[in-house]
This record gives C-alpha cells, structure tokens and sequence, in this order.
C-alpha cells in the first residue's frame, strides 16, 4: 500500500513538468479562439495524441500510480491550461471510468483502445447518463434496455442529455433501467459500438463556459446492440436484480460507480482553473499601480490573494487525499470523495470571481482571460453532481440518516 506523502516524487514532477509546458506552448496561445468558435478542437486533439497525453498509455500510466496523485496532477495542468481544451481531451476519459468501472477484463480489451484510437486517426468516447427529466436524480432514468432473447440483443430506446462528446463520439457508454420498478438497482450499462443504427446526436447546446468541449443530446431510437455489449455481462446482472428483487443489498449502481471514481478528478479541474486565474491576478496586482504604489500594497486586495491561495491549498489537499483513498481503496466513510468535489469546484468560482474584482474593468473584458475562467469554473459545480447533491452524500454518510 502506497504511503501517503505530500512530496511528488520524481515521476510525478517529471509529468507535471511535462504537461505544464503542453499547457503553455499548445493551449493556453489557442484557448480564446476555442471558446469563441465552440467546436471540437480536432487539430489540438490530434496534437495531443502525437505527444501520448491522448492516448491509452498515459491514462494506463496515469491511473497506475499507486498513490492515485498523478492522474490529479495531470488534470490539475490541464485546466490550468484551459478548461474547454481540456474537456475536449478528458470528455472520453469518462467513458473510460465507466467501462473500467462495470466492463469484464475482455471488454476492458476490446473496447478500451477504441475509445482513443491512434495520432492522425483519433476516436472519442462519451458516457450518458442524464436525461431531461433526470439529472441529479439518477435513479430515475427513463433511457430503457430491453432484452431480446431469440436474437441475443438488447434494444435501447431513449434520450441522454448534457453528454460530452455525445453524438460525435465513436464508443458511446449508455446507463439505462432494466427493470424501472428496481430504480437505480435495476439499471446497467451498455457499449454502443461505433456505426450501431438507431443512435444519433440531438441538440447541441451552446453554453455559459468550456466552449471547446462538444456537449449534446444523444438520442437512442430502437438502437439494437449485441448481448455481449452489457458491462458486466447478463449472468452478473441477473443475480444482481434477483438480489434486488428479494430486498437484499446490492452492488452501487452502474452510474454511481463511475461518478465514484470520477469525482475527485473533477475537483482537480476546477482547482487547475482556480490556480490559474490566482496566479494571473497575483501578477496582475504586483505590476497594476494606483496612488503611486502596486495595488498588491494595500490590504483589500493582498488579503484577497492571501485567502485565494489558502483556498486553493486546501481544495488540492482534499482532492489528493480522496485520490489517495481511492487508489488505496480506503473506504468513503464520510464521503471524502464528494468532499473534494464540492470544496474545489466552490472555490474556483470564488477565486476566478475575486480574479475578476482584482484586474477591474480589465477582468470584465474577453481581452484577459480571467472572464474565460470565471465561466468555465462553474460548470464545476453543476456537472457530476451539483454542490447541493454533494453536500446530500456528506450529510448522508456522517449521520448515517437519509436525509431528503
């Protein structure tokens, strides 16, 4: 069991070092330009997958590092970088949770190198499971599978919505309710190979924040897929609905299991744009000068700075150690992992708003890129599950009563 320390190692600085020269050179000169065309970002992904950041590889050896803190890391430099960009690399590595989080090893096999391809041919994958009349309450899916036994298929029939990289993506990973009467314990999920008939891209939505990241409906009509396309496989998801059926305690749900794994990783990235949008104004109030002095001398704004980087610290301090806890599988006891989610994506809002306050007019204006973070940062605490449901799974773990 890897022993918790605060000191990166030479692997972890190596990367950090790495991708914060690919956040310097190849996105931050390109970001503005992303977020006022919103649209995927082909050529930057391609270059991603030139230099291994987009790759199978680096996730492997990412996700390999047995104290959980280098794929934090990772994130943390490329939000600094730029947010949307950043989604356009990490949209797929959803996907990727979810089939590592429900696949069998032979799944794992087949699918995983589909879902990133190779440079100069590069694939995407997205995981849907919110639906317009079902965000924060997944246990309340409509998207349903049916399956068909004289063809050994399964039919989805549905509407996901708020979906990165859906409908553009080549390997879609679909929740949807087996049995509806089960609620969240009655839902799988499901591969949906790339050219399968009955799956198609609905509404793309232009939004407030991460331009650069295709968000969109995805709209599955009759969409038949092969049996073996059930994360998990049919004998496993029998016994679990059985188990449910009887009342007995089950396994987490498919998309719970994935947002699990996937919170923390999102706290990294809001605190990469926190870290950003600190450090620019840090900048900003040494050189800025009003009555005669750097604006930085006077306790209104130094105290801001002051309070901005305490924030910022402890948001990463939350996020390393519930990426720790995961890779060592110490269990959520007082939700740890929402936690982390909750404190950074809070904090980034607050830091990129402060950022703005500090460079005045000048933060107001799409000239600086502060305004940028600002509308970036507070996705984060929205998607994966808003504050508000993260605040549910804490208050719900230290009490141990189901709060509503």
């Amino acid at each position: 069991m890897a022993e918790f320390s605060l000191e990166l190692n030479e692997e972890q600085k190596t990367l950090q070092e790495w991708l914060h020269g690919f956040a310097v050179n190849e996105m931050r000169p390109i970001a503005s330009e992303w977020d006022e065309r919103e649209e995927t970002p082909w050529d930057f992904i391609n270059r991603a997958a030139e230099l291994g950041i987009y790759s199978v590889d680096f996730i492997a050896d990412c996700f390999g590092d047995p104290t959980g803190i280098k794929m934090m890391i990772a994130l943390e430099e490329l939000a600094w970088g730029d947010a949307g960009l950043g989604m356009a690399l990490l949209g797929t590595s959803l996907g990727v949770a979810a089939l590592f989080g429900n696949g069998t090893p032979e799944q794992i096999g087949e699918y995983l190198p589909q879902c990133y391809g190779t440079p100069g041919d590069v694939k995407l994958a997205a995981f849907g499971v919110s639906e317009p009349d079902a965000g924060s309450d997944v246990s309340s899916l409509r998207t349903r599978a049916v399956y068909d036994e004289k063809t050994d298929e399964w039919v989805l029939n549905g509407t996901k919505t708020w979906i990165s990289n859906g409908g553009i993506a080549n390997i879609h990973i679909i929740v949807a309710s087996v049995e509806p009467e089960l609620k969240g314990r009655g839902q799988a999920s499901f591969v949906i190979p790339e050219g399968t008939k009955g799956i198609r891209q609905g509404q793309k939505f232009k939004k407030m924040g991460i331009r650069a990241s295709h968000t969109a409906e995805v709209v599955l009509e009759d969409c038949r897929i092969p049996g073996s396309c059930l994360l998990g496989g049919k004998e496993k998801l029998d016994e679990r609905l059985a188990r449910a059926r009887e009342g007995k305690s089950s396994n987490v749900q498919a998309a719970m299991a994935t947002f699990e794994a996937t919170r923390p990783a999102v706290g990294a990235q809001a605190l990469g744009i926190a870290r950003a949008a600190y450090e620019y104004s840090l900048d900003y109030a040494k050189e800025r000068k009003q009555f005669g002095r750097a604006i930085i001398e006077n306790q209104a704004i130094a105290f801001k700075l002051a309070d901005m980087k305490t924030q910022i610290d402890a948001a990463r301090l939350l996020v390393w150690r519930a990426s720790w806890m995961a890779a060592t599988r110490k269990p959520f006891l007082n939700g740890e992992g929402s936690m982390s989610k909750l404190f950074a994506g809070e904090t980034a809002v607050k830091v990129t708003e402060e950022a703005i306050q500090i460079l005045g007019g000048y933060g107001y204006v799409r000239e600086y890129p502060v305004e940028r973070w600002h509308r970036d940062s507070k996705i984060y605490t929205i998607f994966e599950g808003t504050s508000e449901i993260q605040r549910l799974v804490i208050a719900r773990a230290i009490s141990g009563i189901r709060i509503q």
